[in-house]
């Protein structure tokens, strides 16, 4: 079961601390600290009786951001909950935390409502009650992600350690959580509001001290979301006539409801004069932010200069890999190489480390990768997979769930899959699989060699930027490249001077082949992924536009995207499909379209494996594969080209059926343990050259 820690923040915290301690003893959390800063009170004796391991700071240590980071450092739980010291929890609290956080793996925080006390006024009592329940209107836990509102309070809530890990509580005098929340939904995690994790907990000041403490509430916000609050007294009696029922549907008598009304009027009153204030305390004197704030504190400085936010200092976090590990490569160095073992390249079982960048279903340059690796493992190599997530894209899943990716997108490995470089072990060779992964592979030790496998010319897929200049500089660090293609191979031993081999991409022939259904004479299917740029989608819909124009009677299936795009043709999508679902689409389609403007895309074999017809790009790396008059149809880049290779093909049945044939025979050959063949002596190429070096 997850390990729960409980963190309560304490000073001068008597009057309920010892029945919080108990309620946490009936909901028994693994561990309980109490961080206190400087109670004259008996808080710190209650906290060591009911058997609490105590923190003690200075009070001028204490800051609500600061500490809680200091109560998640010092405990141990994968779960983290914060409690004020006047947050009494309810039966069932923490298991409500429990479930909150078993809702969605990508769920880094959850929070529960704040419940009126016996005591508590009537307009505080119903500001909570109706404020909680616009989180859950049917009762029910409910799921925030980004978009949503990014409400959190400390005064309550629960952390996933690794959420706190990345984001952290802003060092801030106020709203700590309220910043928490903006920023971990806008890195990508999402936090849970449940009903059924309430704490008794309310806040009854008189009149002045309520202004007070919505001063010091807005000033925060002010500072850490940049909330500011408009000035507006309209409202006020809708307030308290609402306060005035509430107190009758819950029967408290004339008199009480007169007297509780003139209080109704100064606290609705009272915030809305106060809160506009403190959203704008920088503009104030420091006198009177002092005097305003009930914390007596005042903005260092006084006013702001005119036209510049409040500032607020940021601790490091998430800085980008890319850029990290390729300016620690250009500070320090690639760390050097072990010393090649005579014969290593022979040897029949090699120590082979992959790294690999954060994956998506439908990676093709991923699924190359895990077939290449599977067949390597069925070898004896003792193989295992390196994520390296550049993109954050991964943080919230553990390398099981990786591992188990990996397996049900693209092939069924029995490599260790590990999430970062904190457990390297070494390796005999080192491949690197993306520009982003050659930098870091650079940076591990306990290695004899490193290898560079090239699934396509990543400098063609940006334009001028500083991504554009790392990628280049990966072809010039000195790896023994593998290329995908002799195109590819060509390029990188032209423009680099890099030492290369090449390797044909393989075949799932056990999966793509001709299915037994009737092949339709009226359907083009067409590989429009338009995330990707490099596959010219938008000229590929200008030749469907220009083919529909010719002939409306075509049908196109567009696949590759999860959304449908805007096109000048009608058109059905069928979305992001698997191997068994494209071979059947293959099958029963009358040609097929898939365009590539750098390395050749995997895609048109598995297209004529099934016996589909195919149109691709002229004078790019198809012909290294496929020879200038092979199986394809090639076609130039330009909507009336290619329209007219569709037309082509649609009208000439022979030819379509010449090109089935061919195709079928052409990719035969082309399998997956003919490309592990190729990779594996790139590999023991890349060894032999190691030891070829360390002589000479």
């Amino acid at each position: 079961m997850t390990s729960i820690s409980v963190v309560v923040p304490v000073k001068d915290g008597a009057r309920y601390l010892g029945e919080l301690l108990d309620a946490l003893a009936r909901e028994a959390p693994d561990e309980v600290l109490v961080i206190d800063s400087g109670s004259t009170d008996d808080s710190v004796a209650i906290a060591r009786s009911a058997g609490a391991r105590i923190i003690e700071i200075p009070p001028a240590e204490f800051g609500h951001g600061r500490t809680r980071n200091l109560g998640a450092q010092s405990c141990s739980g994968e779960l983290i909950c914060f409690l004020t010291q006047d947050a009494t929890p309810v039966p069932g609290w923490l298991d409500a935390y429990r479930e909150s956080f078993g809702l969605d793996p990508h769920v880094g925080a959850a929070y529960g409502p704040h419940l009126p006390r016996a005591d508590t006024s009537p307009m505080i009592a119903r500001e909570l009650v109706e404020f909680f329940a616009t989180f859950a209107p049917d009762g029910q836990p409910h799921v925030q992600r980004a978009g949503d509102a990014a409400f959190l309070s400390n005064v309550n809530a629960c952390y996933a350690r690794e959420c706190w890990k990345q984001i952290g509580f802003r060092d801030v005098g106020y709203a700590e959580d309220q910043a928490f929340g903006e920023d971990m939904l806008t890195a990508g995690w999402m936090k849970v509001y449940h009903p059924g994790a309430g704490v008794l907990h309310a806040h009854d000041y008189g009149a002045l001290e309520f202004m007070r403490r919505y001063f010091d509430e807005y000033r925060g916000l002010r500072e850490t979301t940049g909330h500011v609050e408009p000035l507006r007294m309209r409202g006020v009696l809708g307030q308290v006539g609402a306060d005035r029922r509430w107190m009758s549907e819950r029967g408290l008598t004339a008199t009480q409801r007169t007297r509780w009304t003139a209080r109704s009027v100064a606290h609705h009153a009272g915030r809305r004069l106060a809160a506009p204030l403190g959203s704008r305390a920088g503009e104030l004197p420091g006198g009177a932010q002092r005097r305003l704030s009930l914390e007596g504190r005042a903005e260092a400085g006084g006013a702001p200069a005119v036209g510049l936010p409040a500032e607020r200092h940021i601790e490091p976090w998430g800085w980008h890999d890319d850029y990290a590990a390729a300016h620690l490569v250009r500070r320090e160095g690639a760390q050097p190489l072990l010393d090649p073992v005579p014969g290593m390249a022979e040897r029949e079982r090699l120590r082979i480390a992959m790294l690999l960048p954060p994956f998506r279903r439908g990676s093709g340059g991923h699924n190359t990768l895990m077939q290449l690796l599977l067949r390597l493992e069925r070898r004896g190599h003792a193989c295992s997979v390196w994520v390296h997530d550049t993109m954050n894209m991964h943080t919230t899943e553990w390398p099981g769930v990786l591992r188990w990716n990996l397996r049900e997108y693209f092939a069924p490995i029995s490599s260790p899959v590990y999430k970062g470089f904190e457990q390297w072990q070494g390796a005999d060779v080192v491949i690197a699989t993306g520009w982003q992964t050659v930098h870091p592979a650079l940076l591990l030790d306990w290695s004899r060699s490193r290898v560079y496998l090239v699934n396509d010319h990543e400098t063609e897929f940006y334009g001028t930027s500083i991504e554009r200049e790392l990628a280049d500089d990966t072809y010039r660090r000195g790896l023994h490249c593998i290329a995908a293609s002799p195109w590819l191979r060509d390029v990188l031993v032209a423009r680099y001077d890099a030492s290369a081999d090449a390797f044909q991409l393989g075949v799932e022939h056990e999966v793509y082949q001709p299915r037994p259904v009737e092949r339709r004479t009226d359907t083009i299917v067409y590989y429009s992924r338009q995330s990707t740029s490099r596959r010219a989608v938008p000229v590929g819909l200008s030749a469907l536009a220009e083919l529909h124009r010719r002939r409306p009677d075509v049908r196109v299936v567009l696949f590759g995207d999860e959304t449908a795009r805007a096109a000048g043709f009608p058109y059905e999508h069928v979305g992001v499909l698997t191997p068994e679902q494209l071979s059947w689409l293959y099958s029963q389609s009358t040609v097929g379209l898939c365009l590539s403007m750098t390395n050749f895309s995997l895609m048109p074999k598995e297209m004529l494996a099934c016996g589909l017809p195919c149109v691709e790009l002229a004078g790019v790396s198809a012909e290294s594969i496929f020879g200038a008059d092979g199986p394809i149809e090639l076609a130039e880049l330009n909507p009336l080209s290619l329209a007219d290779a569709l037309e082509r093909l649609l009208d000439d049945p022979d030819l379509r059926e010449r090109r089935s044939r061919a195709g079928i025979e052409f990719v035969a050959s082309h399998t997956w343990e003919h490309a592990a063949d190729e990779v594996e002596a790139g590999l023991r190429h890349a060894l032999r050259l190691r030891e070829q070096t360390w002589a000479g």
